[in-house]
Formats: structure tokens, C-alpha cells, sequence
């Protein structure tokens, strides 16, 4: 039974009911000041209470994504990771295998068929040179399967999670495919290719898409390796302002600081709730080594002031009220501007917190205005 499966959250949400009527049923029968009635009484509060939380904990896993699975929720996840590959050319079929394919089912599709609905293929992605491998989802729009698009390559946008966060919560909860759909369908945007993964290549640690030295390279990963897989093995295009890059929370930093580190690869990077300088605590270890340049590199408010101004166009969201980098956001955005090269807009929004509600609300404005940043040759 899967930490995300509805027979988890229905069968705690039972545990809990059963606990709390038996509560109230056997109460009186351990009324008295024994030892066995007071043990009694505790230990009913306390499993009432710990099935209670359960339920509230898995239900908010569901709708938020934090982990995938029990695994992933206890850190002894082992299904991805940092991998080394030996073979001279890399594993047969190249960087990017299909291992499944999924119809779309959003409204308007016309019963799921690729060429008017796209289609959803998930993929494992095997980085040549940092030999990371990484689980994705790719969104492929319905123009890719229509025969008068078939020599026709199309822009791309790499889209991130937060941290943990999960490729699956990217499709079912902030619903990118489906308003990508809709948006190209209203011609408020080119159809793109999405390629959506979370940033934590290398599990359960937290790398800020920093290349760690001794460690995960994750950014050589984003800025090279992600790019020539997908463009191996889809009609991407590939010239520079082909690709941009999306992301919320972590994902947001790490689209922020790819855009402005690698400028030839990412002509956009939108940073939803994002933050601007890398953290050091338990989930990412010491990432950087003692590298004081390193260091200074993944703190983006320095990078602005400090190195040449890179030819890209980023976009910052927050919120007046509910989000805590409301200062930060200003202070970045007037920060860029004094570049007179970097590009800048911004979503800020009156309240919103730091949650999928809030993101979703962004995400078609964000969509929008990266689709008229990028080209399709």
C-alpha cells in the first residue's frame, strides 16, 4: 500500500474514526484511578491522536507532493541516484529511454488521442558526462503527432519541484501539461515540449543544482546533459533561445541561477517563490567544500552584481502577504534591472502562500510569457 494510494489515506481516516467512537465507548468503563485505567485512557488519546495526525500528514502528502514513497518519507530511498556507467558509449538506445506512455486526459481532448491531445511519456534520462540518472515526465503537445508539423522542431521548457517533491505532483496537481494544452488551444502560447523532473538528481540529498565537488555534478546535469538527451531523442529545437527553464520553490532557485549561469542554453528561467542564494543545513550537507567562489556563485543577488550581466530574461513571482521572499523579490528584481542586460518581469501577487494553490495561479501567466521568449529553430 503506496504512501500516496487513496486505500492509505481511506484506511488511516477509518483507524481514526474507530479510535475516536472507541474512545468515547470505553471512557467510562476507565473512569477509575487505577494504574490500568490511567494506562487505558492514555493509551487510547495517544493512538487516537497518532492515527488523527496520520491521516491529516497523508492527506496533505497527497495534495502537496512531498514524498513519493515510504521510502522517500524515511530516506532509504534507492531507486534513483548518482550512477557510473563503465561502457565507452553509454547504455544502448542512448541518454533518454521510454519506459512508459500515458494519454492525456484533460478537457477537450478529444478522447485522449495524441494529435489532439498530446501525450504524457515517462522517461529515465542518463546524464553522459555527470553520469546522473533521474526518473522524468515528458509532455509532448499535440502538434508533435500532426503530419503537417512532422519536420518541424519545437522550444522546450525544463520544469522543476520544489524539494523533495515528486515528477508526478508537476503533471496531477500543478496541472502543466493540461495548461499548456489549453493555453496553445486559445493561442496565448506556441506548443512546447515540457520535460519535468524534480532537482533532487541524487536522493534524499538536497544538491541546490550545484555542482558539489567529491559529489553530484547537478548543474553540469541541467545546463548540458538534460538538454542533449532530450534533444537526442526529440524534434527539439536547437539553437540558443530554444530552451527555458520553470520551476517553484527550490526548483525556482535552480531555474533562476541555470538561466543566469548558462545564458546560451536557457534564454528564460521563471522562478516561482523562489529564493536566491543556496542553503547549507542536513538536507544538502556541505555542498560546497570549503569553495568560497563556489559558494559565492550559487548566491544569486552576488552573481548579479559581481559577474557579467547574462543575456536572458528571468520572471520572479511572490506574494504581498504568505510568502517570505516578498523583500528578497524586490531587492532581486531592482538588483537586475541595474544590469541593463539580464531581462526581468515579475508576479506578485496580493496574498498567497508557499503551496500548490498559489503556483497554480501563477503558472498560464508564466507559460505565456516564456512561450513568447523562445524560438522553434
Amino acid at each position: 500500500m503506496g504512501l500516496t494510494s487513496n486505500k492509505a489515506l481511506l484506511l488511516a481516516v477509518v483507524l481514526a474514526v474507530l479510535l475516536f467512537v472507541g474512545t468515547v465507548w470505553l471512557w467510562p468503563r476507565l473512569a477509575h484511578r487505577n494504574w490500568r485505567a490511567v494506562s487505558g485512557r492514555v493509551g487510547l488519546l495517544l493512538t487516537t491522536q497518532v492515527m488523527l495526525f496520520a491521516s491529516v500528514g497523508l492527506a496533505a502528502n497527497q495534495a502537496f507532493g512531498f514524498y513519493a514513497s515510504w521510502a522517500d518519507l524515511f530516506g532509504r530511498e534507492t531507486g534513483q541516484g548518482v550512477v557510473v556507467d563503465h561502457t565507452a558509449g553509454g547504455p544502448a538506445g542512448g541518454p533518454l529511454h521510454v519506459v512508459d506512455t500515458q494519454r492525456m486526459r484533460v478537457q477537450g481532448g478529444d478522447g485522449g488521442q495524441p494529435r489532439t491531445a498530446g501525450q504524457i511519456q515517462k522517461v529515465d534520462i542518463l546524464g553522459p558526462t555527470t553520469h546522473i540518472a533521474t526518473p522524468a515526465f515528458v509532455y509532448l503537445p499535440p502538434e508533435y503527432f500532426q503530419p503537417q508539423y512532422r519536420a518541424r522542431t519545437f522550444p522546450a521548457a525544463v520544469v522543476l519541484t520544489g524539494y523533495p517533491g515528486t515528477a508526478q505532483a508537476l503533471v496531477d496537481k500543478l496541472r502543466y501539461p493540461r495548461t499548456a494544452l489549453g493555453l496553445a488551444k486559445d493561442g496565448r502560447m506556441q506548443p512546447m515540449i515540457l520535460v519535468m523532473l524534480r532537482p533532487t538528481v541524487a536522493p534524499p540529498r538536497d544538491t541546490e543544482c550545484v555542482d558539489v565537488p567529491g559529489g553530484p555534478q547537478t548543474e553540469s546535469f541541467f545546463a548540458k546533459d538534460l538538454p542533449d538527451a532530450v534533444m537526442a531523442h526529440y524534434r527539439v529545437g536547437r539553437k540558443p533561445g530554444s530552451w527555458g527553464i520553470i520551476g517553484d520553490s527550490t526548483g525556482g532557485y535552480c531555474a533562476l541561477k541555470l538561466a543566469l549561469h548558462h545564458p546560451g542554453t536557457y534564454a528564460a528561467g521563471v522562478g516561482l517563490s523562489a529564493y536566491y542564494k543556496a542553503p547549507v543545513d542536513p538536507t544538502t550537507g556541505n555542498l560546497f567544500q570549503g569553495d568560497r567562489a563556489l559558494r559565492d556563485e550559487a548566491d544569486l543577488r552576488w552573481f548579479i552584481k559581481h559577474r557579467h550581466a547574462s543575456d536572458t530574461s528571468l520572471l520572479v513571482s511572490s506574494s504581498k502577504v504568505g510568502e517570505a521572499n516578498y523583500k528578497a523579490t524586490l531587492k532581486f528584481i531592482a538588483e537586475v534591472r541595474s544590469t541593463h542586460a539580464t531581462r526581468i518581469a515579475s508576479i506578485i501577487l496580493d496574498s498567497g502562500g508557499h503551496n500548490f494553490n498559489t503556483w497554480r495561479r501563477e503558472i498560464p501567466a508564466a507559460l505565456q510569457w516564456m512561450s513568447g521568449r523562445l524560438s522553434d529553430q
